[in-house]
């Protein structure tokens, strides 16, 4: 595979004077799902929001391999538009990209039934629970066949069953069109599950202390997780933290 982005000695200092990441070297291969796993405070979304244009860094490189490469980002809170309705919301990027409402909302309503969701364009996020929310976002994120699918830990706030779920669904989702995915995460269990390699961060200032190949073939469901393979590789993610933490 192809890297569809390359960062090449990518650091980021806030006006503050904090250091956030400091030369990173990663590279999301089209096709594949990255997860990218560290500590609180590690810089884990400086670099998604940096990845996706909504920060500068101070130092280093940021290539593309395609011109105008479409992005989708699903951050940690869903941000939905309380105002307006579940389809509307899904359309969202494509109104602001010029498509006409119309169109919009029928590519929202059939990305909506992607998620699971088809019985709830027209509600408001306000009668969906968490989960649902979420998976609003998600759609919102997908509804304009990303390149590119930045994913800054949003399934961390929900509970063990529905996070599992989630888990499962975003596999089934990648699957359709195969995305490059760039997953942020702080549960090594979720990074083992989801993606292809792992980075591992260090504290503050974020560096990548470690990369993990996850050499378990896909389709993936939770029978992986009980696997001897699967529960190495978790080990290995763990002992490279721990190694991480140690040397902060």
């Amino acid at each position: 595979m192809t890297a569809l982005v390359r960062l090449s000695g990518l650091s980021k200092r806030f006006a503050t004077g904090v250091e956030a990441v400091r030369g990173i070297d990663l590279e999301l291969k089209q096709g594949a799902i990255t997860a990218l796993l560290g500590p609180s405070g590690s810089g884990k979304s400086t670099l998604l929001r940096v990845i996706a244009g909504l920060s500068t860094p101070n130092a280093g490189t940021l290539t593309w391999a395609t011109e105008r490469p479409r992005l989708g980002v699903v951050f940690q809170e869903p941000t939905l538009m309380p105002w307006a309705r579940v389809e509307d919301n899904v359309g969202l990027p494509l109104e602001l990209d010029g498509v006409k409402r119309p169109a919009a909302r029928a590519a929202a309503q059939a990305t909506l039934a992607r998620v699971g969701l088809q019985d709830f364009t027209k509600a408001y996020p306000s009668e969906l629970s968490g989960g649902m929310k979420m998976r609003v976002s998600l759609a919102r994120a997908l509804v304009g066949k990303p390149h590119l699918l930045l994913l800054d830990e949003p399934f961390a706030a929900l509970d063990e069953i529905m996070r599992a779920q989630l888990n499962r669904d975003l596999l089934s989702l990648w699957a359709l069109e195969h995305p490059a995915v760039l997953f942020i995460t702080h549960s090594i269990y979720e990074a083992v599950f989801l993606a292809e390699r792992i980075h591992v961060l260090s504290p503050r200032p974020g560096r990548i202390v470690a990369e993990i190949p996850v050499p378990l073939r896909y389709p993936r469901d939770d029978t992986i997780r009980l696997t001897p393979a699967f529960l190495e590789i978790a080990r290995e993610v763990s002992s490279a933290l721990a190694r991480a933490m140690e040397t902060a």
